[in-house]
């Protein structure tokens, strides 16, 4: 694949929309846990409430992006990600105005979740409009997006001491309003739209264990990363005793390193096969968890989150050059699905992160537990590699579209060729 012949194809504004939908919508699913040292402080929250509280917002957006997905894939990218965006200003005039409990801010967590279900529709826009042999490369650019975590990490907790928290929830109306406007006008469905799916069709595709692999492989790359952006503020604050701004600065060095990352996953996983990828990845996030479980010194506990952050980063990008060669029919939702999966992971992290702390006083066997599930999954995808190659990858585990052996999957062959 070249840059060029990238250029050529597609359908540039919709990249670029699916991008900014992306950006800005991660920057508002992750704006409590941004926020969470302010608000744990005001409202003297235990260590595993704090892990409950950031996580919650990624478990509303594994429950949604199910919902976001099947919308997708029966309406169109656009009008549902228009639907996302619109939805999103909700719970953010809630945590403006009305939020000033716990409990009520755990509701306006869960409905965030509607941002992070932007995931099933801004992936299948980009997506649709490129051919395998590109697929890498159009996922990791609008997968970028997950760089709107920065915005969150760095810019909320410096807003938040002039506007306190609740005001920094009213700015970021701002943001999504522009993003709204832009997509309107710029984004475009591909005529690639698949017919829609009967309801027993979804069902079906979870019937199939390929489904199940990936939810496995992306909740560890995608909720590792999530579940990080959204955690290590605290862990930051309560371990290494950083004030909350120099805090989320840390953060953000980390969040940058993952989203950055991502599109490089994405067009290495092109060039050297997604499953070769992903498996130096997760033995290399593996051993950079283990070193943090160590509770290192601030400077070498910040590189490997940075290396840790930005390896899981492009896992995430090499999990998705491989989903729509696998499912190119039901890309919508499995999107949704394997999405949702990420969101579970995202979510489990930081309670696992908050609970062991508050049970054993330490934040090493959190992360701990972390770096043997990395493990874990580099040793079952070298089981199920050998499953898949020869079906939808070939043999040197590139994509069929452009492999040597074997015929294309049924569906891909039409869009590599249009």
């Amino acid at each position: 694949m070249n840059l060029r012949e990238f250029r050529k194809v597609g359908h540039w504004p919709s990249l670029l929309c699916a991008f900014l939908y992306f950006d800005i919508s991660f920057m508002v699913w992750v704006l409590i846990g941004a926020l969470s040292n302010v608000i744990a402080a005001q409202f003297e929250l235990s260590d595993a409430q704090k892990g409950f509280l950031v996580a919650v917002p990624i478990l509303g957006g594994a429950i949604l992006r199910l919902v976001l997905g099947w919308l997708t894939d029966r309406f169109g990218a656009r009008k549902t990600g228009l639907l996302g965006l619109v939805l999103t200003l909700v719970p953010l005039v809630l945590g403006w105005l009305w939020a000033d409990s716990y409990l009520q801010l755990l509701i306006v967590g869960l409905l965030l979740g509607v941002a992070g279900a932007s995931f099933a529709a801004a992936l299948p826009l980009a997506s649709r409009w490129y051919p395998p042999q590109h697929q890498g490369l159009a996922m990791g650019i609008a997968g970028a997006g997950n760089s709107g975590t920065a915005l969150a990490t760095f810019f909320g907790p410096m807003l938040a001491v002039s506007f306190g928290w609740q005001g920094v929830f009213g700015l970021a109306l701002i943001p999504v309003a522009l993003t709204l406007l832009i997509f309107a006008l710029f984004a475009k469905d591909s005529a690639q739209q698949p017919a829609p799916k009967a309801l027993g069709d979804y069902f079906a595709v979870l019937k199939q264990a390929d489904a199940w692999w990936f939810n496995l492989f992306y909740s560890v790359t995608f909720g590792g990363f999530v579940g990080l952006a959204s955690y290590l503020s605290v862990f930051f604050h309560d371990h290494y005793g950083l004030e909350r701004i120099r805090a989320g600065q840390f953060v953000t060095l980390c969040v940058i390193a993952g989203s950055f990352l991502r599109p490089v996953g994405g067009y290495l996983a092109d060039k050297l096969g997604g499953i070769r990828l992903l498996l130096m990845l997760y033995c290399g996030i593996g051993v950079a968890m283990l070193g943090v479980a160590t509770l290192p010194p601030l400077a070498l506990g910040t590189l490997l989150l940075f290396l840790g952050m930005g390896m899981l980063g492009m896992g995430n990008g090499a999990v998705f050059q491989l989903v729509p060669q696998r499912f190119s029919k039901e890309i919508g939702v499995v999107t949704g699905i394997v999405g949702a999966a990420g969101g579970v992971g995202g979510f489990l992290l930081p309670n696992l992160l908050g609970s062991l702390k508050q049970l054993t006083g330490s934040f090493g066997y959190g992360f701990l537990v972390f770096a043997f599930v990395a493990f874990g999954c580099m040793a079952t995808l070298a089981y199920v590699a050998t499953q898949w190659q020869g079906r939808f990858v070939s043999q040197s585990g590139l994509a069929k579209a452009y492999g040597q052996e074997g015929p294309l999957p049924d569906g891909v062959a039409t869009q590599a060729a249009n």
